[in-house]
């Protein structure tokens, strides 16, 4: 709103020395340590791992693609594609790694053989939505074998486009594109559940229409053409001023869980590795970069979520906190990623820095 003093956070103009990042402050549960792992890495989003080990990581606001290699004691940092439109969803099948800009999909063939020559990008898919408000998207392969990616909304709230706000997919090769869920304003995250196969994803909320109003959501997309509400419905049981007029909520598929207003849940990750102990098993971290449109502000922390036997929510709780201290933040969690040993890395799109997460039996 016009008349508003609040404004989005501004992102500092380069990452944090491993000096200026307190990772002291980070809190997670008893037994379990935190500590730096790579630095360096501006605006670090999305990672996702090679077949060979190294750690692709995206830059949305530099419009890099990173690799990291794990040295020991150490991490080397290379660019391996910079220039890029928004560049935040990475993903890796078979040798090749895809990425997510703003209007398309491309791969790079190779990578982990040429990381000091990257191949040239290969285009799989150009045909998607160039609106840049929302236009940032996540990218994973799903059990299918399929590409999924969102569209969001082009704006906060308006009636978007049939082509906006949902969550959609495609072949490896780019071809056979279909919608899969409607009514999404903006997700950046999703996973599939380890057992049940189903699709879980984060969604950001409209604005500007009250401090603890609406909630942001963790959805299920049980199956293919659901609707999700959005702009008619919020938070499952809100309908908008304005074009929620002549409508139900119970139309609309309703959020298994009201993840909090403004927390803007980015990443969803199920947990399968062996580190943690036994009950952490199928559990979903949840990483919430931060509200900047809330006077008091929320989220700042990667949050963790235990299901019940029919996959709905049965525990909310904080998993990792302390990047918010008072009023004043020095980090945002955006997104986790698990190691092969089962320790968890958190990336912080404000640091500009990747933490590890461990735990000591």
């Amino acid at each position: 709103m016009a008349d508003s003093p609040l404004a989005p956070i501004a992102q500092p103009p380069g990452p944090k020395a491993p000096g200026e990042i307190p990772v002291d402050k980070i809190k997670v549960p008893p037994g379990f340590k935190v500590a730096l792992w790579a630095s360096g890495i501006n605006n670090a989003r999305v990672m996702t791992w090679g077949d060979k080990g190294t750690l692709f990581v995206s830059s949305r606001v530099a419009g890099n693609v990173y690799a990291v290699l794990d040295r020991g004691a150490t991490r080397e940092v290379k660019v391996i594609a910079k220039g890029l439109n928004l560049p935040n969803g990475v993903a890796f099948k078979n040798g090749t790694l895809y990425i997510a800009e703003v209007s398309r999909i491309t791969r790079m063939v190779g990578i982990e053989d040429k990381l000091d020559n990257p191949p040239a990008m290969e285009v799989v898919y150009d045909t998607l939505p160039k609106d840049l408000p929302h236009g940032w998207k996540y990218l994973a392969f799903g059990p299918d074998g399929k590409l999924y990616f969102n569209i969001g909304a082009p704006c906060n709230i308006c009636i978007p486009p049939d082509t906006h706000a949902n969550l959609s997919r495609v072949n490896a090769d780019g071809t056979g594109f279909e919608y899969v869920a409607h009514g999404v304003r903006n997700s950046v995250g999703f996973d599939w559940h380890p057992v049940s196969k189903e699709l879980y994803f984060t969604t950001h909320a409209r604005d500007w229409l009250g401090e603890d109003t609406p909630s942001d959501r963790l959805d299920i997309a049980s199956k293919k053409g659901l609707h999700f509400g959005y702009p008619h419905c919020h938070q499952g049981d809100i309908l908008d001023p304005e074009f929620g007029k002549g409508k139900n909520c119970n139309d609309y598929v309703k959020p298994i869980l009201k993840t909090g207003p403004h927390v803007a849940g980015n990443g969803i990750e199920f947990y399968t590795g062996s580190m943690f102990p036994s009950e952490y098993q199928n559990r979903a971290f949840l990483a919430q970069r931060g509200s900047w449109n809330r006077t008091q502000k929320i989220g700042f922390r990667v949050m963790m979520v235990t299901l019940d036997a029919k996959g709905g929510v049965a525990k909310y709780e904080p998993f990792a906190e302390g990047w918010l201290q008072g009023d004043q933040i020095w980090g945002r969690p955006v997104y986790t990623r698990q190691m092969k040993d089962g320790s968890l890395l958190i990336a912080d799109d404000y640091a500009g820095a990747i933490y590890r997460v461990t735990y000591q039996r």
